[in-house]
């Protein structure tokens, strides 16, 4: 992805954008790019505690935007890779505190004078100010989307707005790929969720009990080993940083192959 400023989005909520955010701004900081996190849920604030940086949150974006703290005092550094940091949400502020044109101004001045070469929004739900917010700054997006009815629906939503707003360089995380659901025929293809949605696809990350175990021990799971989980979204980490990866077992999500032919004019 060539956009530098990226929100990680959905319609619906529960399909795992934090734990998208998390991984993937771990996985880029491995690759050797320079990455900020940025909580946007206001109120709720769940990605310090996923990232397992809870303890030492201090300042948060609410304070940088109305201008209690500077951007340095309120980025907190992930210890365990280098080159990762996080801007936490608020937890005791609501959505209403938002201003989008400050937050606009406040993602430029991370990548052109605090050096980082990626931000990574985590949006909030749904299609209010939150997310609106989120996407003001926004060059790119990763639409997360589970592979059932109503999170393609909403994520449909999502993506029309993304247009309407001139965000053009978006892409699809399909999350919580269950290829035997998938074969049996109980759950949305990798081509069904494609053709729906009409984006490629950049990360297909399988269902894996890993991730809710690292989650509840604060620590991305791209840092903990080498599950199908954390696989997927190094290579999904790869293919944003700009390598061409291939996809790993293909062949079980139902046509997918033909999908990419016709998506990338028949190679």
């Amino acid at each position: 992805m060539k956009a530098r400023a990226i929100v990680v989005t959905s319609g619906k909520g529960g399909v795992g954008k934090t734990t998208t955010t998390a991984n993937l701004g771990a996985g880029l900081a491995k690759l050797g790019e320079k990455v900020a996190v940025i909580d946007v849920d206001v109120g709720l604030r769940n990605l310090d505690v996923v990232m397992g940086l809870e303890g030492r949150v201090v300042f948060d974006l609410i304070d940088v935007l109305e201008g209690r703290a500077k951007p340095r005092q309120a980025l907190i550094r992930d210890k365990r890779v280098e080159n990762l940091y996080l801007l936490p949400a608020s937890q005791t502020k609501d959505k209403e505190a938002l201003d989008p044109g400050r937050f606009r101004d406040l993602v430029q001045h991370l990548l052109t004078e605090e050096g980082f070469d990626r931000v990574l929004i985590d949006s909030p739900a749904g299609i209010e100010k939150g997310f609106q917010t989120a996407a003001t700054p926004a060059e790119g997006a990763l639409v997360v989307v589970n592979p059932e009815v109503s999170s393609v629906r909403d994520a449909d939503r999502i993506i029309g707005l993304l247009e309407a707003r001139e965000i053009r360089e978006n892409f699809l995380v399909i999350n919580r790929l269950r290829p035997r659901m998938v074969s049996r025929g109980d759950m949305l293809s990798v081509e069904d969720v494609v053709e729906i949605l009409g984006l490629r696809p950049i990360g297909i990350i399988p269902e894996d009990e890993q991730v809710l175990i690292s989650t509840n021990q604060g620590e991305p799971l791209i840092l903990k080993g080498n599950s199908p989980a954390a696989q997927a979204f190094m290579d999904t980490a790869r293919r944003i940083h700009g390598e061409e990866v291939p996809f790993r077992n293909v062949e079980e999500a139902q046509g997918f192959m033909a999908v990419l032919r016709r998506l990338f004019g028949g190679r």
